[in-house]
């Protein structure tokens, strides 16, 4: 089973940016945990700032993994383009939030992308990528 994760703008920066909102865990290290607590997945793993390069990947593996988790960033209030490859793909999209989205500013309540989604995950810090992979294997599970 293969499940892609599609980090958008700025989570690169996680670890250095912000840790009162997004910890000191870089992504590549909670990365390396979620390889340990799920040895018989294989998790893929693309960053980007550029929405053309999102939208590829998700094009790349949505018809043929198991899933895949994404965490557009700000693209989540304002990329149309984005929200209709998720709606294009077969593959389950979950969408995760590493804050509480609807803790903040009012423009980031609304996302274009979580409508395409089997559902979103929002305010649970990096564990929110954790209960994604959860939630594909029960999508999994429910499909076959």
């Amino acid at each position: 089973m293969k499940i892609q994760i599609i980090n958008g703008p700025n989570l690169n920066l996680l670890g250095k940016r912000e840790p009162q909102k997004y910890g000191n865990i870089s992504f590549e290290d909670w990365l390396e945990t979620l390889r340990k607590i799920y040895p018989d997945i294989t998790i893929d793993y693309f960053q980007s700032n550029s929405e053309g390069e999102i939208i590829d990947k998700i094009h790349e593996t949505g018809f043929s993994y198991a899933g895949i988790i994404i965490n557009p960033g700000g693209y989540t209030h304002t990329s149309v383009a984005i929200a209709d490859a998720v709606s294009s793909v077969k593959s389950p999209v979950v969408e995760v939030h590493i804050t509480n989205v609807q803790n903040r500013e009012t423009f980031r309540h609304d996302s274009l992308v979580g409508r395409f989604c089997a559902g979103s995950i929002i305010g649970f810090g990096l564990e929110g990528y954790r209960l994604a992979v959860e939630a594909i294997l029960g999508l999994t599970r429910k499909n076959s």
